[in-house]
C-alpha cells in the first residue's frame, strides 16, 4: 500500500518490521510443464540448468515486445528504483522466465500452460497476450484469481466498459411526458446511417457513451482511440459516433434540447462544434484518397457541424424485415449466455457468407478453450448488420446462409448464438477493428477471434490492400482499453485437396492446398458452378447461388431502414 503511494520510507519500515517478526512474503512462482516434467521458476531465478539460454531468450522476447510497441507497466514494480531497473525487474518475473523456457524446450506446436501461485500482474498479462501473437503459440497462464468455481457463471462474463451497460431507453412511466416535452422542439431528420448509430448507442454497444459525441470525446477518439472517464480509467473508442448538421440547423434556435423525426428520440445538453471532415477522414482511415465507401456515403455530403449530447430513445428501433428476432442487444445477449451457463464467450464477426474454413476456425477455438479448462464456451456468431458497401452480400441473404450452416450441422446450435451487430461498416482496418472488439466486450465476450486484414479493403485508387494484413491483430493486442479482452489470432485455413475439406494450411506441403478467394467464390456462385466438395455446406452454397441469380443488372445492396416500434 505504501509503495503504491510512493511512500518509500514507510514501505521500508514495514518490510523491516516483517523481517524482525519473522514474517516472510510468499515469493511468486510459476510452474510450466514440458515433456511431462514440471519446472518451477521464481522471480529472477538463475538456478535452472538452462538459465543462460533462458535469459538469452528473455532478451529476445523483450526486443520483440518493444518492436510491437509494448509499454512496460512500471507502476507494478513497488520498489524505489530507477525506471530502467523497473523495466528489467518486470522482464524477469517468474511467468516470463517460464514462457522463455517453454519456447526453448517444448514442441513449437504445443500449447504453453503456466500456473502462477500469486496474481499475475497487469504487465505480464498484457505482454503474455502479445508474446502469444509474436511467437504464434497458445500461452495460457492461470493464477489464483482466475480459478472461479464453476457455479459462479455470471462472474465469467466480462464487465462492460465503465462497469455497467449504458442503455438510453426512456422508462415506460416517462414515455408520455417525454413525448409531450418534445412536441414544441425543433427536429432533425436522420439519415439511415444516423439511425443505425442511434440503434448502437441506445442498446449500450458503445457504453459508457450516453449519446452522440461532444467535441472532447470526438477528439479523444480521433487522436487516442480511447476515452478517459471521470475516475481516470480508460476505455477503448476508435471510431467517432457523431451526428452532422448543416448551417441552417446550427443557426436554428433550439435551447438545450432537440426532438427528432417521428418523436422517437431526443437529445439534451447539446454541444455544436466544427465538423473537420479532412481531419476525421485522415485520422480514421489513414488516407484521404477518394473512393472510401463510408466517407462517400456518410461524410462527404454531410453538414459542416457536429452536434453532440445526451440521447433519450423513447421506442426501440425495429426494421420490420423478418430479422429483428436476430437483433439481440448486449443485455439480451448477456442473459442468453447466462441461460446457457457459458463460462467463456468467444466472438466471431464477419460480413460474408460462412464457409467451412470459417467454421473450422470457430470449432477449433472452442476446442482450445476447452483445453484451457473452460467447461462450456459459447460462440457468438455476430454478422455486421449496418451499412456495407454495394458489392457485399446483403444482410438478409447472409442470415439465410448462416441459418443453413447451423441446420446442416456445420456449427452446433447448442453452443452457438447467432445475432446481428447493428453497427455500420467503415472499412477502416486496424482502427475499426478496435471498435468491433470493444463492442463485443459490452455484449459479454471475453475472447475475440481476429484474422487477416480485419475490417480492411482494397486501396480505392491503387492496386493493393489499404492496410497491412497483420496490423489489425497486432493493434488489438496492444490497444488502450482492450487489455481485458483475449485476442485469438486466426490460423490460416485453406482447401486441402488430399482430404477434400478445409484444413489448417501446412507450409511443408503447400502444393496440396487451394486458396479460394472471395472473388473466386463470388464468380463460382454467379456462374452457378459448385466449389470443391467440403468448401461450404450444400445448403449454404445454394442460398449464395440464389442470391446472385436474383440480382438485376442495376441493383445495388440495400440496407433495411429502421422504423419506430
Amino acid at each position: 500500500m505504501y509503495a503504491c503511494m510512493n511512500r518509500w520510507d514507510d514501505a521500508k519500515r514495514v518490510r523491516q518490521l516483517m523481517k524482525n517478526h519473522g514474517i516472510d512474503k510468499t515469493p511468486g512462482s510459476s510452474l510450466v510443464e514440458v515433456d511431462g516434467s514440471m519446472h518451477e521458476f521464481l522471480i529472477g531465478d538463475r538456478s535452472h540448468p538452462l538459465a543462460e539460454d533462458i535469459y538469452f531468450k528473455v532478451e529476445e522476447m523483450n526486443r520483440k515486445l518493444q518492436e510491437y510497441g509494448h509499454q512496460p507497466r512500471t507502476r507494478e514494480v513497488l520498489f524505489d528504483i530507477e525506471e530502467e531497473e523497473k523495466e528489467d525487474a518486470l522482464s524477469y518475473h517468474s511467468e516470463r522466465l517460464a514462457i522463455a523456457f517453454a519456447l526453448i524446450a517444448s514442441d513449437s506446436c504445443a500449447p504453453i500452460r503456466i500456473i502462477k501461485n500469486l496474481r499475475v500482474c497487469v504487465d505480464c498479462h498484457s505482454s503474455t497476450k502479445l508474446l502469444s501473437l509474436i511467437y504464434e503459440r497458445e500461452i495460457v497462464v492461470r493464477d489464483r484469481t482466475r480459478n472461479l468455481p464453476a457455479t459462479r457463471i455470471s462472474a465469467s462474463l466480462i464487465d462492460p466498459d465503465g462497469g455497467k451497460l449504458v442503455e438510453l431507453f426512456v422508462k415506460e412511466s416517462e414515455k408520455q411526458s417525454k413525448l409531450q416535452q418534445a412536441l414544441n422542439l425543433p427536429k432533425i431528420r436522420l439519415s439511415k446511417i444516423d439511425l443505425q448509430w442511434v440503434h448502437v448507442l441506445s442498446e449500450g454497444w458503445a457504453s459508457p457513451l450516453k449519446g452522440f459525441m461532444r467535441e472532447s470525446e470526438f477528439l479523444q477518439t480521433l487522436h487516442f482511440n480511447s476515452l478517459r472517464l471521470e475516475d481516470g480509467s480508460v476505455v477503448n473508442m476508435s471510431v467517432p459516433i457523431v451526428l452532422a448538421i448543416d448551417d441552417a440547423q446550427k443557426n436554428r434556435p433550439s435551447g438545450r434540447s432537440l426532438a427528432w423525426r417521428l418523436l422517437m428520440r431526443r437529445m439534451t445538453c447539446i454541444e455544436i462544434y466544427k465538423h473537420n471532415k479532412e481531419e476525421r477522414i485522415a485520422r480514421t482511415w489513414g488516407t484521404t484518397a477518394p473512393g472510401l465507401p463510408y466517407v462517400e456515403e456518410a461524410i462527404t455530403g454531410a453538414g459542416n457541424w457536429l452536434i453532440g449530447g445526451d440521447l433519450e430513445v423513447i421506442n426501440p428501433i425495429n426494421y420490420n424485415d423478418d430479422l429483428d428476432r436476430f437483433r439481440l442487444s448486449p443485455a439480451q445477449l448477456r442473459d442468453e449466455f447466462e441461460r446457457r451457463n457459458a463460462d467463456a464467450v468467444f466472438a466471431f464477426q464477419l460480413r460474408n457468407p460462412v464457409h467451412n474454413g470459417h467454421a473450422l476456425l470457430m470449432t477449433d477455438t472452442r476446442r482450445r478453450l476447452l483445453e484451457m479448462g473452460y467447461k462450456n464456451p459459447v460462440l457468438l456468431l455476430h454478422p455486421l448488420g449496418g451499412y456495407t458497401k454495394a458489392d457485399d452480400v446483403p444482410l438478409s441473404w447472409r442470415m439465410r446462409q448462416h441459418e443453413k450452416v447451423l441446420e446442416d450441422g456445420v456449427l452446433d446450435p447448442e453452443t452457438t448464438v447467432v445475432s446481428i451487430f447493428p453497427s455500420p461498416m467503415h472499412y477502416a482496418g486496424p482502427t475499426e477493428v478496435q471498435w468491433h472488439a470493444k463492442a463485443r466486450i459490452n455484449a459479454g465476450a471475453n475472447f475475440y477471434i481476429v484474422g487477416r486484414d480485419p475490417a480492411g479493403m482494397s486501396h480505392p485508387i491503387e492496386k493493393r490492400d489499404l492496410y497491412d494484413a497483420d496490423h489489425g491483430k497486432k493493434v488489438l493486442s496492444m490497444a488502450p482499453g482492450l487489455e481485458r479482452l483475449n485476442i485469438l489470432p486466426f490460423k490460416v485455413a485453406a482447401y486441402d485437396k488430399t482430404q477434400s475439406k478445409m484444413a489448417f494450411f501446412d507450409p511443408s506441403r503447400a502444393q496440396d492446398f487451394l486458396f479460394i478467394s472471395g472473388t473466386k467464390m463470388r464468380t463460382l456462385a454467379k456462374n452457378r458452378e459448385n466449389p470443391p466438395d467440403g468448401f461450404m455446406c450444400p445448403g449454404g452454397w445454394k442460398v449464395l447461388v440464389e442470391y446472385y441469380d436474383s440480382l438485376a443488372p442495376a441493383e445495388s445492396e440495400r440496407v433495411p431502414e429502421p422504423v419506430p416500434a
